[in-house]
């Protein structure tokens, strides 16, 4: 069980969730996730069927702002995440082992 992101808990891989609590500890301030675990019929997975969303492994954090989006990233670095995607609005990070790891991505 999550500490900080149980109204997500729904289709989330347990261990994904602790590191992602682990990131938000390390941060200090609550992540607002817009988007976490994907139904393989939802419109942004029929569009990418090989999302590490519909695994239960990835989710897309809120930024408003570059100091937000460096203390993020800083974190999720921090306690071992290595997929990362940026974009002016979300971070996503994955922790999809059947991907490429070390790489940090710009939507």
């Amino acid at each position: 069980m999550s500490k900080y992101f149980k109204e997500i808990e729904y289709g989330m891989c347990p261990n994904f969730l602790e590191k992602l609590d682990e990131a938000r500890e390390f941060a200090g301030f609550p992540f607002f996730i817009n988007s976490a675990y994907r139904s393989v019929d939802h419109p942004l997975s029929i569009k990418n069927p090989t999302s590490s969303h519909i695994k239960g492994l990835a989710v897309d954090i809120g930024v408003t702002d570059s100091s937000t989006r460096y203390l993020v990233i800083d974190a999720l670095i921090h306690v071992g995440f290595n997929r990362i995607g940026i974009a002016d609005t979300f971070i996503h990070v994955d922790d999809d082992k059947e991907k490429a790891n070390g790489v940090i991505w710009t939507y």
